[in-house]
């Protein structure tokens, strides 16, 4: 059933627009990439109109039984909040906006090395634990289970390097899941993580309009999804060309900008501003 969808879809519909509002008033803000100051981190407001979502259906699911959530979403709602509550640890505590501040896998690693505080390093060793603890007792050995911890940690981390511009990261989720559900002719990712997915669907209206910013929470919950879809979605091999292209994109994130390669490809640079307002000349 796509209970958790539909609910926690309809719940962000009807919050979102007045939480989002609210969060810009009391200060809770950013500028975006063109200067306009947005509400920020919009990932919160996403996860809490997920646990809003959760209470009616997990008492009625147990008390009712009304199979109303899939039972696999016990294990892997450990991953996708934990990963979410690390990225909003990064935005409240990071200085990703400080100049000088350290930026991707090295900059972090250099921070540490220098006996410095990285948000990054935490969550780096978080979503490691969170990774490791969701992927325990699913019968996979050696290089498979490595191989699991390595593909739901750079999805995470890749949807992470993506949340650059307005929109990415959900019209990226949206097409891996379309791709997921139409190549596996099944709608299990939108049954398991519908309770999440349903919240960022409605959260892009307001990214996309420039209302509101992910931040690490928001592409970091996006990120889990994104992980966890792919895991119990596709086979042995499956698993492991998904694991060399999220690998591939995520170095080539790491010393090349992706929005400058998105930009120089005219299909891609149409779909990634598609949807996206026009506010005038950027500041930078």
């Amino acid at each position: 059933m796509l209970a958790g969808l539909v609910v926690s879809a309809a719940i962000a519909a009807l919050a979102l627009g007045p939480w989002l509002a609210d969060m810009l008033r009391g200060g809770l803000a950013r500028e975006n990439y063109r200067g306009r100051r947005v509400a920020f981190p919009a990932g919160a407001a996403l996860v809490a109109c997920s646990l809003v979502a959760l209470a009616p259906l997990a008492i009625l699911d147990d008390r009712a039984d009304l199979d109303l959530l899939d039972p696999d979403l016990r294990r892997w709602i450990v991953y996708v909040l934990g990963v979410a509550l690390l990225g909003l640890i990064d935005d409240a505590l990071g200085r990703g906006s400080v100049a000088g501040a350290p930026r991707g896998w090295r900059g972090h690693a250099r921070a540490v090395a220098r006996g410095g505080f990285s948000t990054g390093a935490i969550k780096a060793v978080g979503a490691l634990a969170l990774a490791a603890y969701a992927a325990s007792g699913l019968g996979r050995e050696g290089l498979g289970y490595l191989g699991d911890l390595l593909l739901l940690l750079l999805a995470t981390n890749l949807f992470n390097l993506l949340d650059l511009r307005p929109g990415r990261v959900e019209k990226a989720l949206a097409l891996l899941l379309a791709g997921l559900c139409l190549g596996a002719w099944s709608d299990l990712p939108l049954e398991l993580l519908g309770l999440f997915i349903g919240p960022v669907a409605v959260g892009a209206a307001f990214t996309l309009r420039e209302r509101a910013m992910l931040g690490d929470t928001g592409s970091n919950l996006a990120g889990a999804l994104a992980g966890v879809s792919m895991l119990v979605t596709l086979g042995e091999t499956g698993r492991w060309i998904a694991l060399a292209i999220v690998a591939a994109l995520t170095i080539y994130g790491e010393f090349r900008s992706i929005s400058a390669a998105i930009d120089r490809v005219p299909p891609l640079r149409w779909l990634d501003s598609l949807g996206r307002v026009s506010w005038g000349e950027s500041k930078r």
